[in-house]
């Protein structure tokens, strides 16, 4: 045979056989040491709405085999092994408190975290670190499903209340100004004990100020919306009967004592001609009373005081020289991460200025810390949105760990109540969790990965077929996620709740429990307040 003749048949049997190979890799799928891929959606490749650059073709970066889940897992055993019950007496307690944050918020986020680091799946967030969690049943006293006035009274102060009420219990209905100012009835917070054993408090918040979850820590009131005495005055009560909640914070017993006040709402606190430094509307108090300038004045009596509603103002507070700080950085709620408002700080900027405040009191301190634009989003089906302020939540709480000492300071972070947000669909590994998910083997249309079972989202069908997201701005920041049940906002979801902890006692924060539970495991920790002591052990 010719030499051209035996080249050209040798070519041939090179490329049949390397056919052949390839058809059966493809049968037998993914070999021993060959790392997985897939081909996201078209168009992945672009800016999100924060800014940041998502990859045209995500890839699980690393060979999961056998090997590899046996190291792992075996890393994973030698950690849980490790961990060592602290016990000693709390100093300090740090509550974050994610409003509305789902366990499907948190995986949603991790996800979406994970996707810009380039960990995907395996990032692991600042609380999952936490040594200790438990799942937190969440019902109120009167509803299977709570609102975050109840649920804070009972996570709070340890008893459960009312819906709609905060700071006092069952005795006390909706709306009852009477029964609210009966003092038996008045339910003590973890804030207030701490305030009682002659320790430190502040407040953080990106809602106002006296909304229902930081108003949990100072207020007793029967009913949520008295944040101002307009609010009252529009009930057709009376507010010279009824304290409004604004009023409780700057000059209530609780609230007068609290150190450190940020978030939004100086409507609540300003008069109707009292005009807001951002322009727009001015305040809403028809009493004519200006409860900021209260506050400076009362403080600035007191020691060195600081009142700031800038983002700029606040990152120039000598910290070192400042004993008390109110920030009031917006006229109602702080706006949402994704709208990029410059004259609002970060939670986590928030949450720093704070401590740095709080932890120069040698006996200790309390500081409530609260995600509440998470719930928000949730409530109009803006899951981006909501995503985004969970990322900002987590990095609020990393910033609490690298400046505490997990011996003296009990950190805790859990949620309030859940939103009915669902992670569904069988998407790639990799996959962006904000994107088109999966296809329905019914119509063929897709569906994104996230959706809500109630709430604006809602569509109906056109025609008999439901609306085809891939037609829609599912990008927008704002946009809608889908749900089956119209409501104007979405009601709250009624799982438990998780629980991380970390630090003194924090091993209290294992199984399940009531949300009630926590305040009396605080106190024990602590040693403040009524009821069992850890201090009180050491005694006998």
């Amino acid at each position: 045979m010719s030499p051209p003749r035996l080249y050209l048949l040798s070519l041939l049997l090179l490329l049949f056989l390397t056919a052949s190979l390839a058809a059966s890799a493809s049968r037998l799928g993914p070999a021993r040491g060959v790392t997985r891929t897939h081909t996201p959606h078209k168009g992945q490749d672009h800016l999100d709405v924060m800014g940041h650059r998502q990859p045209k073709s995500p890839k699980v970066a690393v060979v999961e085999d056998m090997a590899f889940w046996n190291e792992r897992m075996q890393a994973e055993l030698r950690t849980q092994l490790e961990k060592t019950e602290i016990v000693s007496q709390a100093k300090n307690i740090i509550f974050f408190l994610g409003d509305g944050t789902s366990i499907s918020t948190l995986t949603a986020a991790r996800y979406l975290k994970g996707l810009r680091t380039g960990n995907f799946e395996h990032e692991v967030m600042a609380y999952e670190k936490f040594p200790y969690s438990t799942l937190i049943k969440t019902y109120s006293a009167d509803k299977m499903v709570t609102d975050s006035a109840a649920s804070a009274t009972a996570y709070l102060s340890g008893v459960k209340g009312n819906q709609q009420t905060i700071g006092v219990d069952v005795n006390v209905q909706l709306a009852d100004c009477d029964a609210m100012n009966i003092p038996q009835f008045h339910t003590h917070s973890i804030l207030r004990n701490f305030q009682d054993a002659g320790r430190s408090t502040g407040i953080v918040t990106v809602t106002r100020v006296t909304h229902a979850s930081p108003a949990g820590t100072y207020a007793h009131t029967a009913e949520r919306h008295w944040e101002s005495d307009d609010d009252i005055n529009d009930d057709g009560g009376d507010p010279d009967l009824c304290d409004d909640i604004a009023e409780q914070l700057v000059l209530g017993d609780t609230g007068s004592k609290i150190k450190v006040i940020m978030g939004g709402g100086r409507q609540k606190l300003t008069p109707k001609h009292v005009d807001d430094p951002e322009g727009g509307d001015g305040g809403k108090r028809d009493d004519d009373k200006n409860l900021i300038e209260t506050w400076i004045n009362q403080k600035k009596l007191l020691g060195n005081a600081s009142y700031v509603w800038h983002r700029n103002d606040l990152l120039a507070v000598d910290t070192t020289n400042t004993e008390y700080l109110m920030g009031l950085f917006d006229w109602g709620h702080m706006g949402f991460k994704v709208d990029n408002d410059v004259s609002n700080p970060s939670l986590r900027e928030m949450t720093k200025t704070a401590i740095e405040i709080l932890q120069k009191d040698t006996n200790g301190y309390f500081l409530f810390v609260e995600g509440g634009n998470i719930d928000l989003a949730h409530h109009l089906n803006e899951y981006r949105s909501a995503l985004e302020e969970a990322v900002e939540f987590e990095a609020a709480i990393e910033q609490a760990v690298s400046m505490t000492d997990p011996q003296e300071t009990l950190i805790l972070v859990t949620a309030d109540h859940s939103q009915p947000i669902v992670m569904n669909g069988y998407q790639e590994r990799g996959s962006d969790v904000l994107d088109l998910g999966d296809y329905s083997d019914v119509d063929g249309l897709p569906f994104t990965t996230l959706m809500y079972t109630n709430g604006p989202g809602y569509r109906g069908e056109v025609s008999g077929l439901r609306p085809d997201p891939s037609k829609e701005d599912y990008r927008d920041p704002h946009y809608p996620g889908a749900a089956t049940v119209p409501m104007i906002e979405s009601n709250h979801a009624g799982e438990e709740v998780i629980l991380y902890a970390l630090g003194p006692h924090a091993h209290l924060f294992t199984g399940i429990h009531e949300n009630a539970f926590i305040p009396h495991a605080l106190r024990y920790a602590a040693c403040v307040g009524e009821g069992l002591h850890y201090c009180s052990s050491l005694e006998v």
